[in-house]
């Protein structure tokens, strides 16, 4: 079994930096993908941003220059630095990861799933 813990976030002021960390544990293999969702109040989950074990990645175009996702493979663990944070990038923001080394975006996709930490950006 998998086990994602989510931590890291917090209250900040816009244009305030957080980075958000997910610790994966359990089962490990040497491919993997994690990424970050994150959801609203009252909308819709959304993807963030994605990397695979040997550093592919993606980012969704509304943080992409402001949020950096990266990985530290020999502790398991991915981080989300968000700069420049902005109100509407206030969530509930979810780590998940999926077997293989394809970078994606779709939630169906990814098999675990963190408890979520929230994000709150005040103007």
């Amino acid at each position: 079994q998998v086990q994602l813990a989510d931590t890291g976030g917090g209250l900040v002021q816009a244009r305030g930096s957080l980075r958000p960390s997910c610790a994966h544990s359990g089962r490990t293999f040497t491919s993997y993908v994690m990424g970050w969702f994150r959801q609203a109040l009252g909308k819709e989950r959304e993807f963030v941003a994605a990397i695979s074990r040997n550093g592919d990645n993606t980012v969704v175009e509304s943080v992409k220059g402001r949020f950096t996702i990266s990985t530290d493979n020999a502790k398991n663990t991915m981080y989300l630095q968000m700069n420049r944070l902005k109100p509407e990038d206030t969530a509930v923001y979810y780590c998940a990861s999926r077997w293989g080394m394809t970078v994606t975006q779709s939630q169906s996709d990814y098999d675990y799933w963190g408890q979520g930490t929230q994000v709150t950006v005040s103007s």
